[in-house]
């Protein structure tokens, strides 16, 4: 009897961070590539192709490093934004916490597509994103299969015909 009264809470709250997770990942998922691409075009500039043509040659402890740089570095900008909004700026700082979670997903999707190589060759490593990978599909499964998924898609595809619709009706 104990245990099934416990159960629910738990059952509740792995619910709930289950949604938060599952946002966040999507987030990821619809920002990561095109962000990633965003930044290999700016990396077209002379001065970072020589920067990626050596982050691609590093070992992979020091690309493990070079790849978890930029969390580090975000740090001191997210602790900015608490700070401004505890200053009462929660416009400012929830724009500046925007703004660091797009920049430094750019970064470290990038990063991540000149490291992985030799981020591969560590064993551990290895292991931890292929159990990352199969859960994460697994979750990206699950929401794709939800009703809410399933409304949003179809609302999508609507909007866009309705779009496509009106924009030949002024464009002619």
């Amino acid at each position: 009897m104990m245990r099934s009264l416990l159960a629910w809470p738990w059952r509740a709250l792995r619910a709930m961070a289950s949604g938060v997770l599952a946002l966040l990942i999507l987030f990821e998922e619809w920002g990561w590539e095109p962000l990633q691409r965003a930044m290999a075009w700016v990396a077209r500039l002379p001065v970072l192709r020589r920067i990626e043509q050596l982050i691609v040659r590093l070992p992979p402890r020091a690309a493990l490093l070079v790849f978890l740089l930029p969390s580090l570095l975000l740090l001191p900008v997210k602790l900015l934004a608490l700070w401004l909004v505890a200053q009462g700026q929660q416009w400012l700082g929830l724009g500046v916490i925007v703004l660091a979670k797009l920049a430094g997903t750019a970064v470290v999707a990038r990063l991540f597509t000149l490291t992985k190589p030799a981020l591969m060759r560590m064993a551990w490593f290895a292991s931890v994103y292929g159990r990352w990978s199969r859960w994460k599909e697994a979750l990206l499964a699950h929401v794709r299969a939800s009703w809410a998924w399933r409304w949003g898609r179809a609302f999508k595809r609507q909007f866009k015909r309705r779009w496509a619709r009106w924009r030949a009706m002024f464009a002619g």
